[in-house]
């Protein structure tokens, strides 16, 4: 069983900055990609962005020039940096992860979120 943690969410004031942290966990084998989704009340969960094993990334629209995703492989963790946050950025931030685990079985996994909320 893999368990994923988001962390590193708060109030932030617009044009402010943050850095989302998701740790996984367990009998992980090998993770082919980590990702963030965020989810607004009353909207669906949308994707935010992807870090591909071997280094490759991508942004949805709305986060690109602002958001990077990054990750750091010895800790199976992956961080979202978002600059310049406007207030319809404000959301639970989720965090996904996909691999195999222990016996060389495929997971998928998701956080619990940790909310993001831009106002002044």
């Amino acid at each position: 069983q893999v368990q994923v943690v988001e962390s590193g969410g708060g109030l932030v004031q617009p044009g402010g900055s943050l850095r989302l942290a998701c740790a996984a966990s367990g009998s992980i084998l090998s993770i082919n990609s980590m990702g963030w989704y965020r989810q607004a009340p009353g909207n669906q969960r949308e994707w935010v962005a992807t870090f591909i094993s071997g280094g490759s990334t991508n942004y949805a629209e709305p986060g690109k020039g602002r958001f990077t995703i990054s990750r750091d492989t010895a800790k199976n963790t992956a961080y979202l940096q978002m600059n310049s946050l406007k207030p319809e950025d404000t959301a639970v931030y989720y965090c996904t992860t996909e691999g195999r685990a222990r016996g060389w079985r495929s997971f998928s996994s998701w956080g619990q979120g940790t909310q993001v909320m831009v106002s002044s």
